[in-house]
């Protein structure tokens, strides 16, 4: 039997290592073995802002990828906590489908709110400093083709 409210905050807090996806189908899934690999390269990304400054490239790369697998992570929290309990138990309880497993309770409802006001964060200064460095980029190249 898979708990809506568990997989919601594996999700929420877990979701960068995949978690939720290895409680919810084991460990021969593929994708939940590609998400610690993303949040990986993500804060590999903050290592080289830290280590070569904010002009490393890579990082820009690198950097706004750790923020989408946070956003994507919160994101899959709300899916799963809004989930009704006759969709959940169909999908991932099928042999139990009046099990209380799938309902929605506050915890549930605690995690959905946290993972929007997270994933949120993550996301808009994940576009934010992807946007600000690009255009300092461009502004030092017109910088020097104008000299």
């Amino acid at each position: 039997m898979k708990n809506k409210t568990v997989t919601t905050w594996l999700a929420f807090i877990g979701g960068q290592l995949g978690l939720h996806r290895f409680y919810l189908f084991g460990m021969r899934d593929v994708w939940a073995w590609l998400h610690p690999v993303a949040a990986a390269l993500g804060w590999w990304g903050v290592i080289r802002v830290r280590t070569y400054g904010q002009d490393d490239q890579l990082a820009w790369l690198l950097v706004p990828l750790l923020g989408f697998t946070v956003a994507a992570a919160a994101l899959t929290a709300i899916v799963y906590g809004l989930t009704s309990a006759e969709k959940w138990n169909a999908r991932y309880n099928p042999g139990h489908p009046d099990s209380r497993a799938g309902h929605t309770n506050w915890l549930t409802i605690g995690a959905v709110v946290f993972a929007l006001l997270f994933g949120t964060i993550s996301m808009m200064s994940s576009i934010v400093f992807s946007f600000q460095r690009y255009f300092e980029y461009q502004v030092e190249e017109a910088r020097k083709i104008s000299q």
